[in-house]
């Protein structure tokens, strides 16, 4: 059956129910009513592309909005100076496009409620202009190649929206966004197709749903640290005697890994395990610890290199995560460290080029004191030591990140310089840009690094030397890192979410 190609000049089909616009007190009822319009729009596009699969015939276009949601502030509303989000910046229409309240339905019920106590206005829910794409319809993905035949799948794009890159950038998460003359000002950092667009890259590169995802992220750029975080989230989930250890692990209701294989906690009298893991692992394999509310601790391999880096931090930011943590190895760079010594970076040099373009490099990237005390405190309470003796074991300073990763075979007169000029301690190749993205994203960061080699004093990171290593070390390190975030958690997300990385005219939503 052939399709007729002049379909672009003929009319469109829209869903049949209709949405007016209205407004709301209460965020939740607003909420309700997103996710009415999601669901039946996304259910519209679903139904008409099933239909398309059975090769019926369309002699229009099919077309489904995102909804939207609108505020409007006529006067500068005194807000409490102490808040880092949940307000606008003075008078005028704020709206954004919204996705998946499935997913975000909790995150949205806050957000709208503080804008709602803030400013005490109407929360105003609609259907916007914004076409949903055909991929995104799906939570899960579609998979066109087996089902499309060449003819059919090329002509999808005259039945059907498809990705707009003009929707997908960052310009308002980077502050280059201008809206034009009579448009609204943004919302949020993240339009819904920007969203959608990483929820399914989530999944292809970690192989688990991005509904899996918890608050609180580790990325670490070696598979030692997964192996001990496979461990103990299998022993969390283990059947225990021990009333007060008992207690603990039932905090934590499952551990997901790659292929949505999910082991259930047994001390919660769950038994069942389900999931096939995948035939291999994939390009940054994700591991979930995950609790009830969300505020479990994820896990991510990012692998080496700063570009690994960027992107993983790009689609983890629209889940918008309480707090991420780099937890790796690096090259100390002063002769009184020891391998095994810790690096509390509170400072980056940026020499991993990938963020160039979107966070210039006379941007500071500061420390977070809330992430920085929690992990200073996370590094005395498991290694048990404290004052002086606390200092032997970690040092705080400056962490220079490169996209080389053999620098060492240059001359190294010229970056031994620059290192020493910029009081460098400690070099790697993803920490600065993981830090650099969250200020970007305004999601908090730190970094926690283990020297694993000295290669300006002669200690070269070598097979046997090197794993000896890390058998002895990872595990402490990574306890550190999983204490730190169980700090975090309990230090409660106000807290958190730091003014130093609101703008000039920042968004509400955080």
């Amino acid at each position: 059956m052939m399709i007729n190609n002049d379909i672009n000049q003929r009319t469109v089909q829209t869903p049949a129910n209709s949405f007016p616009t209205e407004g709301f007190d209460d965020a939740a009822e607003a909420v309700t009513r997103l996710a009415a319009i999601y669901e039946a729009n996304t259910s519209f596009l679903r139904d008409a592309f099933a239909r398309y699969r059975r090769n019926e015939q369309f002699d229009h276009r099919v077309r489904a909005c995102y909804p939207f949601v609108r505020v409007r502030t006529e006067v500068n509303t005194h807000v409490d100076s102490r808040r880092s989000y949940g307000f606008v910046a003075g008078p005028g229409v704020f709206e954004t496009t919204v996705t998946r309240p499935d997913l975000f339905g909790n995150y949205y019920r806050e957000q709208l409620r503080l804008l709602a106590k803030n400013h005490h206005v109407q929360i105003e829910v609609g259907v916007s202009d914004h076409p949903i794409p055909i991929h995104f319809a799906f939570a899960e993905g579609i998979h066109l190649e087996g089902d499309l035949d060449r003819e059919r799948l090329f002509l999808m794009r005259d039945i059907f929206d498809t990705p707009d890159l003009a929707l997908l950038d960052d310009r308002i998460v980077n502050g280059t966004y201008e809206p034009l003359p009579g448009e609204p000002h943004p919302l949020a950092l993240f339009t819904a197709a920007r969203v959608d667009f990483s929820l399914h890259r989530l999944k292809h590169y970690t192989a688990t749903a991005p509904t899996h995802v918890q608050n609180y992220v580790l990325y670490t750029n070696y598979q030692f640290y997964i192996d001990e975080f496979v461990k103990l989230g299998r022993d969390m989930m283990a059947r225990t005697g021990d009333d007060e250890l008992r207690a603990y692990r039932s905090e934590y209701t499952s551990f997901v890994e790659p292929g949505d294989v999910v082991t259930y906690n047994e001390n919660l009298g769950e038994q069942a395990r389900e999931g096939t893991p995948p035939p291999r692992l994939p390009q940054m394999p994700a591991y979930h610890l995950k609790r009830a509310d969300g505020s479990g601790i994820t896990m991510i391999n990012i692998g080496v290199g700063p570009s690994n880096a960027k992107t993983i931090t790009d689609h983890i930011a629209v889940l918008r995560p309480h707090a991420w943590i780099m937890l790796g190895h690096c090259a100390g760079l002063r002769n009184t460290q020891r391998l095994g010594d810790y690096v509390l970076a509170h400072g980056y040099v940026r020499e991993d080029h990938v963020l160039d373009a979107d966070l210039p490099l006379w941007v500071p990237i500061p420390a977070l004191a809330e992430v920085q005390v929690a992990l200073e405190r996370a590094v005395a309470q498991v290694t048990q030591l404290d004052g002086v003796e606390l200092k032997r074991v970690m040092r705080t300073g400056t962490v220079a990140s490169v996209d080389n990763r053999n620098w060492e075979l240059r001359d190294h007169r010229e970056p031994v310089q620059r290192l020493s000029q910029s009081r460098a301690i400690a070099l790697d190749m993803e920490s600065a840009t993981i830090a650099a993205n969250g200020f970007r994203f305004r999601v908090p960061y730190g970094t926690l690094l283990c020297v694993s080699d000295k290669p300006l004093h002669g200690e070269l990171k070598l097979p046997g030397m090197a794993d000896q290593f890390y058998r002895a070390q990872v595990d402490q390190h990574l306890q550190i890192g999983v204490k730190a975030m169980e700090l975090l958690r309990m230090n409660g997300l106000h807290r958190l979410h730091s003014r130093k990385l609101r703008s000039f005219a920042e968004v509400a939503f955080q």
